[in-house]
């Protein structure tokens, strides 16, 4: 007989925590072993319906860097073309001939190759920043587009009248016009590309959707592609089968593999009234599942429309290039009209348009295009790599500038799974005897404390050895677990059992149990034939990961806080142990917004780290909300940052890609912008009394060394090292914290 059984939740707990005295009442609600709020908090998202998966790159929306609805593809498609018509643009070139001292081919038509193809570049290419120009020349808030239409226009016209031979001007600007349009498209598309990978990745997740599902209609079974499903609609999911929709099991109970969701590789039990998630794989048995969820209301929808939202953010540092090219086009503008006027006024009206011309185009920034978007490329590649969803780029960028970081205690830095952590027995028991004995006695309730003990005697080097069978197992309400172990009557159970029984703890016993309780740990008494024989302590296991986080955030001097519903010893011991500068205890999953605003108010910027289900409020009062656990109902909509792993440390991998790809932005930024200021009054010709005169082709040679230069330094993003055992290696030493650990 197997009876599942249910701790009840003690004062000081909530149902979200593991309970200190988990056989106080351990029916009472009998059919919900492991209730996935309870434990399993993470597993609450997979995407649905694999026919919806893919957020196809030719149809993806984002309104920066597509620029009036443009597609990834068509930025990449016109970036292929371009390139290849520019090659013989730029060596048909006199030009970079002359630059590069190589003589120039000479045959029928060979004149016009440059003009033909520059001309088809420019309209082929060219045309999505005409038309972005155009919007923003229409908006009167001219900025990058309108300033690179402005570049290649000038460079296209002056090309034409000096291929035409109109006038005396010089200006063979086809292999300028060609790798400006290259170059403008290239940074698009990569911008694009980057935003667009955090698609991908979720894709990746969607594939492990099955493509068919095995529908119940009146007791039988009939195939159907799970895009069919509808809410309320039955389906069998087999042995080794994959769930095809979120639902609730009807019928059965299964392990169920939930390692691409959670990263646990330990399958999770889920019975009759248990939520099940989409992509996840029953290992042993076949359940009946009712579906909870189709169409816009799935978890993909959600997560599709996460991807959206991360497309259409906006970075302060973009906005920044962004300024810097509206301002570039006034100073641009301004520079070309003052450049016309004094030459002409000097008398060289020729002069005067050749250094106009040249002005305008010099302004255009190359470099300004690729500043931002390589960077952006490169850190969302690093952060994709490093197991980091970027939804918010803002996040990112805030995350450099976080005064304390706020952890959720429960499935962030515990376990948020009960586990045996000390063991005493009386004199005459060994504890091998003790743990062999009760996981005998535990061995049929598929209680999670139950199979703590069961795992705690199978890991200890003689319980291990000394297998025991218990028999007549049943479950004592609000008691414990009754069984027969080698002929004698074994109960397990919590301080109510004793209670009800009129039994009095073994001084032996209490001088440990006291220590337990008082760090906030439950107590489970081994009774045999009515007489206490021994002790085990169980609690919710503090990840190893979590004191190396904290000791790395306290290194570099950020503040650590931690925020729970448990009760204030169990928070004050979990805090102890960390070296937490500041512990909210006794805290309602409602009220978790109002510690993050104190902590605001103090002054403090914030990152809250919470796993995604109850910490939807604080994730969004936070400065930056970071979901450990990808793909959660509240990481889609509250959170800026998911994190793929459950592991504490990848805050710091946040960090230390936050502060780098700030700084590799800001770098390039004032190089490209640096550039063009000097540029330009050279190209004017300001020094031109003394001689000196910025020639076009110097000038392009120039801005061609600028844009390598911008593209070099974003590279370096590469070299930075955002595995979490390396900024954050288990076993280090952990500095004191700052302050003693509080309760509020």
């Amino acid at each position: 007989m197997s009876t599942p059984h249910h701790p009840e939740h003690p004062t000081g707990q909530t149902a979200e925590h593991p309970d200190p005295n988990p056989h106080a009442n351990r029916d009472r609600h009998a059919g919900h072993a492991h209730h996935p709020a309870d434990a399993d908090t993470h597993g609450q998202a997979m995407p649905q319906g694999h026919a919806h998966s893919a957020l196809d790159e030719d149809h993806q929306v984002h309104d920066h860097g597509q620029h009036a609805g443009h597609s990834t593809a068509m930025f990449k498609n016109r970036f292929w073309v371009s390139l290849v018509l520019s090659i013989p643009v730029v060596f048909f070139s006199h030009m970079v001939g002359q630059l590069l001292g190589y003589h120039v081919p000479e045959f029928p038509g060979s004149a016009w190759i440059a003009p033909v193809l520059g001309t088809v570049i420019y309209l082929y290419g060219g045309m999505p920043f005409l038309k972005g120009g155009l919007t923003e020349l229409r908006a009167r808030q001219p900025g990058m587009m309108l300033l690179i239409a402005m570049a290649i226009t000038v460079a296209f016209v002056a090309s034409w009248v000096t291929t035409l031979g109109i006038g005396d001007l010089m200006l063979d600007f086809w292999w300028e016009l060609a790798l400006l349009v290259v170059i403008m498209l290239l940074g698009h598309w990569m911008e694009m590309r980057a935003l667009g990978a955090a698609s991908s990745a979720l894709d990746a997740l969607a594939a492990l959707l099955p493509e068919e599902a095995e529908k119940v209609v009146d007791g039988d079974t009939i195939t159907v592609p799970i895009t069919e499903l509808a809410v309320g609609d039955v389906v069998l999911v087999r042995a080794g089968a994959r769930v095809p929709a979120d639902g609730t099991i009807l019928e059965g109970a299964a392990e169920f593999d939930e390692a691409m969701i959670t990263g646990e590789s330990k399958p999770v039990l889920r019975q009759a009234g248990d939520t099940v998630v989409a992509g996840t794989v029953a290992t042993d048995n076949t359940v009946r599942v009712k579906v909870a969820a189709v169409g816009t209301d799935t978890t993909l929808a959600g997560i599709q429309r996460m991807v959206a939202d991360a497309q259409e953010s906006s970075s302060r540092a973009q906005a920044l290039a962004d300024r810097a090219a509206a301002l570039l086009f006034w100073f641009a503008l301004v520079a070309a009209i003052i450049t016309a006027i004094v030459w002409t006024a000097i008398g060289q009206p020729t002069d005067a348009v050749t250094r106009t011309v040249t002005v305008l185009v010099i302004a255009c920034p190359h470099a300004l295009g690729l500043a931002i978007p390589l960077v952006i490329a490169l850190s969302t590649e690093k952060a994709a790599k490093s197991g980091v969803l970027i939804k918010d780029r803002m996040a990112l960028e805030r995350m450099r500038t976080i005064d304390v970081v706020l952890f959720d205690k429960t499935g962030t830095l515990t376990e948020g799974a009960h586990v045996v952590t000390a063991v005493t027995a009386m004199p005459g028991v060994s504890e091998a005897e003790l743990l062999a004995v009760a996981a005998a006695a535990e061995a049929d309730s598929e209680h999670p404390v139950a199979r703590a003990i069961v795992t705690a005697a199978g890991q200890h080097p003689q319980a291990s050895t000394l297998r025991k069978r218990g028999t007549d197992f049943s479950a004592a309400m609000g008691r414990g677990v009754r069984a027969t172990v080698d002929g004698s009557e074994i109960l397990v159970g919590g301080p109510n059992m004793l209670r009800e029984l009129n039994l009095t703890m073994p001084a032996e016993i209490t001088e440990h149990t006291a220590s337990w309780t008082a760090r906030g740990a439950g107590v489970l008494h081994v009774l045999r034939e009515g007489s206490v024989i021994g002790a085990v302590a169980v609690e919710d296991k503090v990840r190893p990961e979590s004191r190396a986080a904290v000791a790395a955030l306290h290194a570099r001097g950020i503040k650590v806080a931690m925020i729970t519903g448990d009760a204030r010893q169990v928070a004050e011991a979990v805090g102890a142990d960390l070296g937490i500068d500041e512990v909210f205890a006794e805290v309602l999953p409602q009220d978790k917004d109002t510690k993050v605003t104190e902590l605001q108010s103090r002054g403090l910027s914030v990152a809250m780290v919470g796993d995604g289900v109850n910490d939807a409020p604080a994730l969004a009062r936070a400065e930056v909300g970071i979901a450990i656990g990808a793909g959660t109902d509240v990481a889609m909509e509250s959170a800026g940052v998911v994190l793929a792993s459950n592991d504490p440390r990848a805050v710091l991998s946040m960090i230390e890609l936050s502060q780098a790809s700030y700084t590799k932005m800001i770098q390039n930024l004032v190089w490209a912008t640096g550039y063009n200021v000097l540029a330009v009054p050279l190209a004017a010709g300001v020094l031109a009394p003394i001689g000196f005169v910025l020639s076009p082709a110097v000038g392009a040679i120039l801005m061609s060394a600028s844009t390598i230069v911008v593209a070099l330094n974003a590279q370096l993003l590469r070299r930075i090292n955002l595995d979490p055992g390396h900024l954050a290696p288990l076993g280090a030493p952990r500095p004191e914290a700052a302050l003693q650990p509080a309760t509020s």
